[in-house]
């Protein structure tokens, strides 16, 4: 008689999700000692997927080293997330943004190693920036997708440059390592990006992101001009409306 083969299993994958749901049963951080009894894994492995998982930003570790999941897993699960439409809550504030700025405001997510334009505001003149929705560009030539990257930290930098080889599309775009971590980490601090004709000679633009309840980034909201046109009194509103958009998404603002 013959006999069927097993099914096929991945053994990372299969432990990744042995660990999971053992930080799953904790309602507080635990200990790497801890995951390795649950899971009768050795320390050794249990760390090292760990910490896969952790570049992942499925799992976060604290300050004494104890693991549980991050924000960004507990909104992928989470239904109630999904309950609030990002897109219908900004269009309201991108209409405001295009009628003050009289220019293009963008609202783009995140996909892997590129934005995708979902939504935009487009101003009532002939000159002006066209963003076709559906639309992708690189992260790293454009103002939100270098916040994405800078909060990805240096090591997701360097996996987006080794993945991507950091395509040149002017002379002006960060197309060597240490120049694009400095500006990534430093747009990060700063709150607000600019595209400083990095994608387009002769266009910029000057982006925030949007958050969730989680912490978790969920778009970029932008304003797409002429360079000559763009005006860096806009970073304010274009702030002020990225922080108004978040609240209404759930997003709690830290008091400073």
């Amino acid at each position: 008689m013959k006999k069927h083969k097993p099914e096929s299993r991945i053994q990372v994958i299969d432990r990744a999700a042995m660990l999971l749901d053992a930080i799953s049963r904790y309602s507080l951080p635990v200990t790497l000692k801890a995951l390795s009894a649950d899971t009768n894994l050795a320390p050794s492995t249990a760390f090292r997927i760990l910490h896969s998982l952790i570049d992942n930003h499925f799992v976060d570790r604290d300050s004494v080293g104890r693991y549980q999941l991050s924000g960004r897993l507990i909104r992928l699960s989470s239904n109630q997330s999904n309950a609030i439409d990002f897109r219908q809550v900004a269009i309201p504030y991108m209409e405001k943004l295009r009628d003050k700025f009289g220019e293009t405001i963008n609202l783009t997510t995140r996909e892997g190693d590129v934005v995708i334009y979902v939504e935009k505001a487009i101003p009532n003149r002939m000159m002006h920036v066209q963003q076709i929705i559906g639309s992708r560009a690189p992260l790293h030539v454009t103002g939100v997708g270098k916040m994405m990257l800078g909060r990805d930290g240096v090591e997701g930098i360097k996996g987006y440059a080794q993945r991507t080889n950091l395509p040149t599309y002017t002379r002006k775009t960060f197309s060597k390592f240490d120049t694009l971590v400095d500006e990534c980490l430093a747009c990060v601090d700063q709150g607000y990006a600019f595209d400083n004709e990095e994608a387009e000679m002769g266009v910029g633009c000057i982006g925030v992101l949007l958050y969730d309840k989680f912490g978790e980034v969920v778009a970029g909201l932008s304003v797409s001009a002429p360079i000559q046109r763009r005006k860096d009194e806009w970073i304010k509103h274009l702030i002020k409306a990225g922080k108004s958009i978040s609240i209404e998404l759930g997003h709690v603002i830290a008091k400073v």
